[in-house]
């Protein structure tokens, strides 16, 4: 497979640059250690203390995200049955740095990603539980993200150009039947409701052996929840998605179907452009093998179809 680099950062940030914009911002904090954690394909994120994370924007794109997270995100926290990162504190514009970031508290865990939850029936129930609480119907002026949330034939041109970088001819074959069975299912016609946007093993933290939080919420939109939902291929072997889909409780055949498409748009997406971030290479392998595991095992069963009531 032909594979790029993530998208380059548009704007310098380092540990000097976040010290320099809390002195000026938030006097307060600015005397704590702050450590480089990550640098993703948004944003560059900072140790500060033993209790918070500054998150920067490294792209102009990811600057207007920054800005929904921090209107929307504290209110939705309190209604969400795992802890969120919800800003406790904005930065502005200022030593040269052109947009606004974020102080976020620190939760504790390891990326799904790299720690597999130890019991994956219990993550299967926490997921469930964590994305029925959170699509709930989103209000009109709801931030509205081009990419996500959207019905799966806007993904459709993106899919089709990279289906032939698959290196195996029947890996390729196999892809185009569930893409074609995702796209013919019925789209969503209920209410938009919130989504996390950007849900996969790296945003989601394991804490001794279980989810403790999810994060990164960046990408915050309404729209349908089978975007979200495509996190269960990413995490979950079938029988778990099985339970993870019994408690979420409101996936039809055709949002399931829906969901299984979006994971495999996502799987090309981070296969064909994490040259240089091997984590979420392996999130786009995983979600892939998933997704085909399943239309090999039920080769018969047309993804989209709606069991009769």
């Amino acid at each position: 497979m032909n594979v790029n680099n993530m998208p380059a950062a548009e704007a310098e940030a380092s540990p000097q640059l976040v010290r320099r914009l809390l002195a000026d911002q938030h006097p307060d904090l600015a005397g704590l250690d702050i450590e480089v954690l990550a640098n993703g394909w948004d944003n560059m994120v900072c140790r500060l203390g033993d209790d918070y994370l500054v998150r920067l924007p490294r792209r102009a794109v990811s600057a207007a995200l920054v800005l929904n997270e921090q209107r929307w995100l504290p209110g939705l926290a309190g209604h969400l049955p795992l802890p969120v990162p919800a800003p406790v504190r904005i930065g502005l514009p200022g030593c040269g740095y052109p947009w606004a970031w974020s102080v976020v508290p620190f939760l504790p865990g390891e990326m799904a990603a790299r720690t597999q939850p130890a019991d994956l029936g219990l993550a299967a129930l926490a997921l469930g539980e964590f994305l029925a609480a959170l699509h709930l119907p989103a209000p009109a002026d709801a931030p509205v993200n081009p990419s996500r949330g959207i019905p799966l034939a806007g993904r459709a041109t993106g899919v089709m150009s990279q289906l032939p970088h698959l290196d195996d001819p029947s890996e390729r074959v196999a892809a185009a039947r569930v893409w074609e069975n995702a796209t013919t299912a019925p789209e969503w016609d209920g209410p938009p409701v919130w989504l996390h946007g950007d849900l996969h093993p790296a945003n989601i933290l394991v804490d001794r052996g279980r989810i403790g939080s999810v994060i990164d919420f960046g990408d915050i939109t309404a729209g349908d929840p089978a975007t979200d939902l495509a996190v269960a291929w990413m995490l979950l072997p079938a029988p778990q998605r099985a339970e993870f889909r019994r408690v979420y409780g409101r996936a039809d055949d055709a949002t399931w179907a829906r969901s299984q498409g979006w994971a495999l748009a996502l799987a090309l997406v981070f296969l064909t452009h994490s040259a240089d971030n091997p984590l979420m290479a392996g999130i786009g392998r995983r979600a892939l093998d998933a997704v085909l595991e399943e239309s090999r095992r039920c080769p018969g069963r047309p993804q989209g179809a709606v069991h009769p009531k």
